[in-house]
């Protein structure tokens, strides 16, 4: 087997890995020299010469003409009369250049040769697959999938490039079929036992980020800028942006004529709550708006424990809030403070039982709303063990519920 033989063996190999013949060549150079140093401990005596255009590649070793006697190193040295059989106008000094065959080295060598080219490709291929996703973290990608697994599914891009969407980077609400098209960004790209692990996300901001860009024009032509992204993925997400331009409104021009412009997002995202905030730098009302759809009546900034008291109208405690407590949560988060939310209420105003639902179990309520007692006031001016005897409630239960009910008065 000649040097053109095994060149031509890795020419289908090398089309399935998107490597040029030069390359190709290159990796062939180098193990080629492994193999020489592995047999002769130095590969500094030889010449390989590549011809890429022809895929073949020849190597030859040095050797320096001594006299016959004096041959010492005849990995470096030729004698005279070995050198006179190649050419017969040798003299002592001179450096010949002996041709290598593939044959030379052996079955055994030969093998490990084309082991350590199949490994230097893939190691190639792996690296330019590294390189090229890495430059691409946050950005939108698509694919298909190709199998799911328990913990994570696997889609191929349209470099047939292996992405990987982990169970932790779905939307709750995600169900794919083998063969869905599937968008997200790239998270990370990482190495894992010398593969290229490409992670994608559907739960990063960054995605919901990225959508915005590709929906909205003025965010893509640079007139809105997307401030801040928070997001409990599936549930709700809080994006606040800021116009460029005084006459464009930030809040109007992502949300569209009746929601047109967003409605793509929202599907994307598994119907997924989105709040569009108009960011601005005055402190209060950012936070006033972060909390909407509340209506804050005042806010109190502790900006030494980063800790703000909002009060608002009891109506609208449990729209500050939010189902789950999401819009409070991401309220914090997008404004960099912990909140906490108050009832504003008059001395002598009462406040419904129901009001109180995010303090006190539903099923209590229920309880004392079967009794007559629908309202704050009415469960205060009964004693414990009254209201013990009625409902058959605890007597540490109904005390509970009542210190909860007096601080709203107190304050």
């Amino acid at each position: 087997m000649d040097t053109s033989a095994i060149i031509d063996s890795f020419i289908e190999f090398k089309d399935d890995k998107n490597i040029d013949r030069i390359t190709l060549m290159g990796l062939l150079e180098q193990s080629f020299r492994a193999l020489l140093i592995k047999q002769y401990g130095s590969d500094e005596n030889f010449d390989i010469v590549v011809n890429a255009n022809k895929g073949d590649l020849q190597i030859f070793h040095n050797k320096i003409v001594v006299e016959d006697e004096k041959v010492v190193d005849i990995n470096s040295e030729i004698s005279l009369s070995d050198a006179l059989k190649i050419e017969d106008d040798f003299e002592i000094g001179d450096e010949v250049a002996i041709e290598k065959k593939i044959v030379d080295f052996g079955r055994r060598a030969i093998q490990t040769l084309k082991q350590n080219l199949i490994s230097k490709v893939l190691e190639h291929d792996y690296d330019i697959i590294h390189k090229s996703y890495k430059d691409r973290v946050n950005e939108i990608i698509s694919g298909d999938v190709h199998h799911i697994r328990h913990r994570e599914i696997i889609l191929i891009d349209e470099n047939d490039t292996e992405l990987i969407l982990p169970r932790d980077e779905q939307i709750p609400s995600d169900f794919f079929r083998k063969g869905d098209t599937v968008r997200a960004v790239i998270k990370d790209v990482l190495f894992n036992k010398g593969k290229p692990r490409i992670v994608i996300s559907r739960t990063s901001p960054a995605f919901l980020e990225r959508l915005f860009e590709l929906e909205i024009p003025e965010i893509a032509d640079g007139l809105i800028v997307v401030k801040d992204v928070k997001r409990v993925p599936g549930e709700k997400a809080k994006v606040s942006v800021e116009s460029y331009d005084e006459r464009i409104d930030p809040v109007g021009a992502c949300v569209g004529m009746k929601g047109s412009r967003i409605h793509s997002i929202v599907r994307e995202l598994g119907n997924e709550n989105i709040d569009v905030i108009n960011y601005t730098d005055n402190l209060k009302l950012f936070i006033s708006r972060s909390l909407s759809p509340a209506k804050i009546t005042s806010i109190n900034i502790n900006e030494e424990t980063n800790k703000v008291d909002v009060y608002l109208k009891p109506d609208q405690v449990s729209l500050a809030i939010g189902k789950g407590g999401f819009n409070i949560r991401l309220a914090g988060q997008l404004t960099g403070y912990e909140i906490d939310v108050y009832r504003d209420i008059d001395e002598d105003e009462d406040v419904a039982l129901s009001e109180f639902a995010d303090e006190i179990d539903q099923w209590i309520i229920d309880v004392f709303k079967s009794i007559g007692c629908d309202t704050a006031k009415s469960v205060l001016e009964l004693g414990v063990e009254e209201l013990s005897r009625r409902t058959d409630l605890e007597e540490e239960t109904i005390s509970e519920v009542q210190n909860i009910l007096r601080l709203e008065f107190e304050e």
